[in-house]
C-alpha cells in the first residue's frame, strides 16, 4: 500500500537523522498534518499506527476531529485567531502556535472557563519574515515571565515555520538559533523546555539535526493536498 510505504519512508529518514545526530529516535514525535485531507485519510493513517495529528485551521478541525477516530491526539500548528480560542481549547491537547501575549491571555481565559490547563508552545518567526506569524526572539524573551505567569498554560517549549528553500542546508541557522533561544528561554524560567517543533517536508532531517523534538510532515505522508472544489 503506498501511503503505509510513505509512513514507513518517513520513520526510516526520521532514524536515520537520529543516528546521525546521536540521538534516540524515541526523541522525536511525527505530527501528521492533515490540513485539506478528509477524515478518511485519517482513519487510514490511524490504521497504519499514526496518533498525533496537526490542523491548521480551527473551522476544519471542528468539522472534521468529531468524524475521526476518537482515540487520536490534535494539535493546533496554524496561525490562531482570539476569537477561535473557545474552540482551539476545546479541540486541541496542544497549541502550538502562540504568538502574542494577547493570544496567550485569551487562551488562558479560555482555559479557565473550561477548567482544563493546556500545553502550548510558543512560535517564534527566526528570521523576521513580515509574511510569517511568530515572535521575534527579543520580543518573547521580554514577554516570556509574562506567559509563563498565565496559570492555565503550560510552556513546553517553541515552535518555527523557516522560510522556504531547496537546499534545507540553507535554513539549518534558523533551526540552531531555535535550539539555543530555548535554551535562553529555560535559563529565564529556570525550568527545562521538552519541545522544539520545527521542520516540514522539505527540511525535518536538518531539524532533527539541530534538535528538533517534533517535525509536521503532510506532503511526504500525505502527497500533494487534494484541491477545494470550485
Amino acid at each position: 500500500m503506498e501511503f503505509a510505504a510513505h509512513i514507513n519512508a518517513i520513520q526510516q529518514r526520521i532514524e536515520a537523522a537520529c543516528a546521525r545526530a546521536g540521538r534516540a529516535v524515541g526523541s522525536v514525535t511525527l505530527v501528521a498534518v492533515t490540513k485539506g485531507q478528509p477524515p478518511e485519510v485519517v482513519g487510514e493513517a490511524a490504521k497504519l499506527g499514526l496518533r498525533l495529528f496537526g490542523e491548521n485551521k480551527v473551522q476544519e478541525a471542528k468539522a472534521k476531529i468529531p468524524l475521526c477516530p476518537d482515540r487520536l491526539r490534535w494539535h493546533m500548528i496554524g496561525h490562531l485567531q482570539t476569537n477561535k480560542c473557545r474552540d482551539a481549547v476545546e479541540l486541541f491537547e496542544m497549541i502550538q502556535s502562540v504568538d502574542s501575549l494577547h493570544l496567550a491571555e485569551e487562551i488562558n481565559k479560555r482555559a479557565e472557563q473550561a477548567a482544563k490547563t493546556l500545553p502550548v508552545l510558543l512560535e517564534v518567526s527566526a528570521v523576521g519574515e513580515a509574511s510569517k506569524f511568530g515572535y521575534r526572539p527579543e520580543q518573547l524573551l521580554a514577554e516570556l515571565s509574562r506567559l509563563n505567569a498565565l496559570p492555565r498554560l503550560e510552556i513546553h517549549g517553541l515552535m518555527t515555520v523557516p522560510p522556504w528553500t531547496p537546499d534545507p542546508e540553507k535554513v539549518r541557522p534558523v533551526f540552531r538559533e531555535m535550539r539555543e533561544l530555548k535554551e535562553r528561554c529555560e535559563q529565564i524560567l529556570g525550568a527545562p523546555l521538552p519541545h522544539l517543533s520545527m521542520g516540514m517536508t522539505g527540511d525535518f532531517e536538518v531539524a532533527i539535526e539541530e534538535g528538533a523534538t517534533m517535525v509536521r510532515i503532510g506532503t511526504a505522508l500525505f502527497g500533494e493536498r487534494p484541491k477545494a472544489a470550485g
